[in-house]
């Protein structure tokens, strides 16, 4: 890598053709539900919800009021942020099922634990399951404490009088094969399939108009059936380097190098759902409007704390001398963001409303990202904006004179 190259990593951002349009907010929050004003107001114009995507650096701190935001305006959202599988139900009732399986002895909680997590027999056609939690509770109370043989729990349960289905899951622990490739994988593909047949719905049931849960322990069922498949294959592969045992608990180990080697991506095929990206996403994309959030020198560039010393980072991006040997980060120059920031601009067909807040919870002052300085956008004032979030809805005339003509007609009906 030569000099100039080195340096090229941040390099003046290119000239872009599309308008771009800043939009100015106090806080987070307020910034959120400007950006979903932004959208409600294009809609309200017939502008189609494929044709418009939000796109924000980071979403941990967005995703909280974008969601408020987006069910004040009638918006469903779904957000395309990275899904950590073994945070779903999905995944810990198969972690649960493979420690019951491994015990000798067991105490209530644990062999409970799947049917908090909604186990359910996959044969089963009635739809009594999965157990519901106030039947579950009733059980905990009644039995008794200390850790015992599945054989022994089996004849506590029916002593007790205790809810029939609790019974069934105990069956199935007591017949369920020894750990083998084939029998993880049709184990635990029915566990799966119980929960995909069962579990989901009740998700569904208690879910909010925008189904985002429901998406999300959707998507982890796909997510859960891949790594199965996947497990079988790698405890096979274990088994024969001598790696591993023949045992439960093996298995529920591999399963989580596996899943959070791949945590997988949030992914839907809902078209009447607004898309929500991460920067990182956005270099296929290519819609007409682009709504740009978190444009402020904390969110967007990230800066990225470094054990190298500032004089010493400057001195390999120059590549004098020996240094020329080693190769920069492209995080000391925000080059992986500034890549990021024009695949956004160019991912706009139409035009790009970048926005931004001026002040943290505290008070402090926030300050707009750097690369603003770099582009030629109109702001929107104050009184426009707050038209913009008014029950009216007006769109600021920045924006509006930039809507394809059956827009406008539509709002001057």
């Amino acid at each position: 890598m030569t000099s100039s190259n080195r340096l090229a990593l941040s390099r003046p951002l290119e000239e872009t053709e599309t308008p771009v349009v800043e939009l100015v907010a106090t806080t987070r929050r307020e910034e959120a539900r400007s950006a979903m004003a932004v959208v409600a107001a294009l809609r309200d114009r017939d502008v189609p919800v494929r044709d418009i995507a939000v796109v924000v650096r980071d979403l941990d701190a967005y995703e909280p009021p974008f969601f408020r935001a987006a069910i004040q305006y009638g918006i469903a959202p779904v957000f395309w942020t990275q899904l950590y599988v073994t945070r779903t139900r999905p995944y810990a009732l198969i972690e649960s099922v493979c420690d019951a399986l491994d015990a000798e002895e067991l105490d209530s909680d644990a062999l409970l634990r799947p049917l908090e997590h909604r186990w359910a027999p996959v044969e089963t056609t009635t739809d009594e399951w999965p157990v519901e939690p106030a039947a579950l509770d009733r059980v905990r109370r009644a039995l008794p404490g200390g850790s015992r043989t599945l054989e022994e729990w089996t004849e506590v349960l029916e002593a007790s009088g205790a809810d029939p289905r609790v019974l069934t899951f105990a069956d199935w622990l007591d017949t369920a094969p020894d750990p083998s490739p084939e029998t993880v994988r049709s184990v635990l593909s029915d566990v799966v399939e119980g929960y995909a047949e069962h579990g989901l719905p009740v998700t569904k049931e208690a879910d909010s108009p925008a189904l985002l849960d429901t998406e999300t322990d959707a998507r982890a069922v796909v997510r859960v059936r891949t790594l199965v498949q996947q497990l079988r294959h790698k405890f096979d592969d274990r088994l024969d380097e001598g790696a591993v045992e023949r045992s439960w608990g093996d298995v529920a180990e591999l399963a989580n190098v596996i899943a959070t080697q791949r945590p997988g991506r949030r992914e839907h095929s809902n078209a009447r759902a607004l898309d929500v990206l991460e920067a990182n996403d956005v270099w296929a994309l290519d819609v007409p409007f682009v709504v740009a959030v978190g444009l402020t020198a904390d969110d967007w560039p990230r800066v990225t704390d470094s054990m190298v010393p500032p004089e010493f980072q400057e001195t390999v991006l120059r590549g004098d001398g020996d240094v020329g040997k080693l190769a920069p980060r492209p995080s000391w120059v925000n080059g992986r963001d500034r890549d990021q920031f024009l695949d956004m601009l160019g991912a706009a067909g139409e035009a790009v409303i970048v926005t931004r807040h001026t002040q943290t919870v505290d008070g402090n002052e926030v300050y707009p990202s750097p690369f603003l300085d770099r582009i030629d956008a109109r702001r929107i004032n104050e009184s426009d904006r707050q038209r913009l979030v008014s029950e009216e809805r007006e769109l600021p005339p920045e924006i509006r004179r930039l809507l394809p003509p059956q827009a406008e007609v539509s709002d001057g009906e």
